[in-house]
Order: C-alpha cells, then sequence, then structure tokens
C-alpha cells in the first residue's frame, strides 16, 4: 500500500471561529493507482490533497506514505519528503520565468544532490516522455500554455517519484489543451506511476479509475471502475 490515512482531522483556527476542514477521513491508495479527489468547493478536496502532498499537517489521524508515518513529520523533513517521493503538477505551471525548460525540470535533482551526467540523461527523458525534447532550451515565455504544463509533469516526473499530485492541472488550458494534457497523464500511468488527480471537472476525473467525493469534510463516495 502506497498511502495509508486513517481518521484525518484537518482544523483551522480564525480568531473566534474554527471550521473543520477535514472530518475523520479513511483513504487508502494502492501502488499504480489513478484517483480523482472531486467535491465542490470547500468541501476539503484541497485540505486533503495538501496534507497527501506533505504541505501541511493534519490536527489529528494518521498518514503513512511509502511505509513512513509522515503524519508526525516536522517541516524539515516534510520539505525532504516531498522532493523526493513527490511531484507535483499545479494549475499554474510554477516554474521558473528566466529558465529554460531544461533546467526547470532538472531543479529537484539539483535539490537532491544527483551528479549533473546523471541529471542531463534523466531530463532528457522526462521531457521525450512528454513530447519536449525539441524545446529544452526554451523560456515559459517562448512555450504555449500547454507546452509549459509538459515541462511541469516532466520536473514532477524527473525524480522518479513515489506518487504525482496533479491539482487542476487543465484549470488554465483550452478544451483542446486540456485532452493532450490528460492524454500524457493517461500514458504516464500506463508507465506504472500512482497518480492522484484534484478537479472539479467531470470530464478530467473520467480519466481516473477511481473516484473519490468529498462533502463537508467527509468521503461521501468511493467508485472504482470495473478492472481499475
Amino acid at each position: 500500500m502506497l498511502i495509508e490515512v486513517r481518521n484525518l482531522t484537518k482544523v483551522y483556527d480564525l480568531g473566534a471561529s474554527r471550521v473543520l476542514a477535514l472530518d475523520g477521513v479513511d483513504l487508502d491508495v494502492e501502488r499504480g493507482e489513478y484517483l480523482a479527489i472531486m467535491g465542490a468547493s470547500g468541501s476539503g478536496k484541497s485540505t486533503l490533497m495538501n496534507v497527501i502532498g506533505c504541505l501541511d499537517t493534519p490536527t489529528g489521524g494518521t498518514y503513512v506514505l511509502d511505509g513512513e508515518r509522515v503524519s508526525d513529520l516536522g517541516d524539515d523533513q516534510l520539505a525532504a519528503i516531498r522532493n523526493r517521493k513527490i511531484g507535483f503538477v499545479f494549475q499554474t505551471f510554477n516554474l521558473l520565468p528566466r529558465s529554460d525548460a531544461f533546467h526547470n525540470v532538472e531543479l529537484p535533482l539539483i535539490y537532491a544532490g544527483v551528479g549533473r551526467r546523471e541529471r542531463k540523461e534523466r531530463v532528457a527523458r522526462a521531457l521525450a516522455v512528454v513530447g519536449l525534447s525539441d524545446r529544452a532550451r526554451h523560456r515559459p515565455s517562448e512555450l504555449s500554455g500547454g507546452q509549459r504544463q509538459r515541462v511541469a509533469i516532466a520536473r514532477a516526473l524527473v525524480n522518479r517519484p513515489s506518487l504525482i499530485l496533479a491539482d487542476e492541472p487543465t484549470g488554465n488550458l483550452d478544451s483542446g489543451t486540456s485532452r493532450d494534457i490528460m492524454t500524457a497523464l493517461d500514458g504516464i500511468h500506463r508507465e506504472g506511476n500512482t497518480i492522484i488527480l484534484v478537479t472539479h471537472e467531470e470530464d478530467i476525473a473520467a480519466h481516473a479509475r477511481r473516484r473519490i467525493r468529498l462533502h463537508d469534510g467527509r468521503i461521501s463516495s468511493d467508485v472504482r471502475e470495473e478492472g481499475g
């Protein structure tokens, strides 16, 4: 099992009021799964993604990622987990504007202390997977929105993470480009990668083999495709 979440709670203290964003969530995710997390605004899906991505810590409950209990770790340890085990794809791309595609993809490897020769090979491979070998020396301003998102996907892949988290990955893209991005993610899943997709769009969630819905901080449904 890649992810084991038990009785997960998250409370935000907002002055005089307290918001219960997650209310006793239990969730298991196996290696190689393709899971979509859905829900309306305020349902808790973004909070759950932040906890799974080690961007936030739960108020209560446990979270085990790849055999490691991360729910009790501090900020520095969580940062190390994020760099080593999780690849992120965000709606806003989060690319360095003055760096070319190659360097943007290379950054996680630099942080991980990977040697120059291996970095070059792994970046070339990641860019090839997303069909951007010929755009390696282009800056984000010289790329289309879809190409920028594919650079972000290559960056998420390059460290060979245990988990790829995609947060509304097509939110800033037109429908044709969105299809291209989802085709790329589908192919990455077929290669054996675990993907968790956070989206509010039904057609995007349909790419996943399993879909869970959150309502008021709880899982209200959990549907698996037959054979998925």
